[in-house]
């Protein structure tokens, strides 16, 4: 186990995010951020409270299950929900916590655009870890971490695990999300 976030290190990762996507966007007009569940959730939730303190303004914050648009669930035919995000026209910034092959993320836009037609997607992750299966990219990134496909990037969030930290498993095998 190697621990690459302490709490100190994640949130000045996520403040220099927020203020990215402020300055990418210029300002939060319009913006929308979508946390993908579980963990891309209170990330988003902990961006928008920045945004708050430096914009004085609050951006809804919504949440994306895609389990329904995975392509690796097909065989469990779940159904596609009908999802109510009110994203029309908007700029829509969708929030994870890691980045691998960009499976979840293409999950993530067929869940948005079964919502609506959004002016624009943009996606921001605490960590990209590389290894890329579909042409998917980050348009704001808290840190490259470097991997091999024998290791497992673990994010640990108070909201959901009582600590905050990344840390690195070496045998994904014993380690399963």
């Amino acid at each position: 186990m190697k621990n690459i976030m302490d709490e100190s290190s994640l949130n000045r990762s996520l403040v220099r995010m927020t203020h990215e996507l402020i300055e990418k966007n210029k300002g939060v007009n319009n913006v929308v951020l979508v946390g993908i569940l579980t963990r891309g959730l209170p990330l988003a939730q902990r961006i928008a409270h920045h945004i708050h303190q430096i914009e004085g303004t609050t951006v809804p914050v919504l949440s994306l299950d895609i389990k329904s648009w995975r392509d690796d669930l097909k065989h469990l035919n779940l159904p596609h929900p009908e999802t109510k995000l009110d994203i029309q026209g908007k700029t829509v910034v969708l929030i994870d916590d890691v980045l691998y092959k960009g499976r979840t993320v293409r999950a993530a836009i067929d869940g948005i655009m079964s919502s609506g037609r959004p002016a624009c997607i943009q996606l921001a992750v605490l960590i990209d870890r590389g290894h890329r299966e579909l042409p998917i990219r980050a348009d704001v990134v808290g840190k490259n971490v470097p991997t091999s496909d024998l290791e497992l990037v673990k994010v640990n969030l108070k909201e959901i695990d009582g600590t905050d930290m990344v840390i690195i498993l070496e045998n994904p095998q014993e380690n399963k999300r």
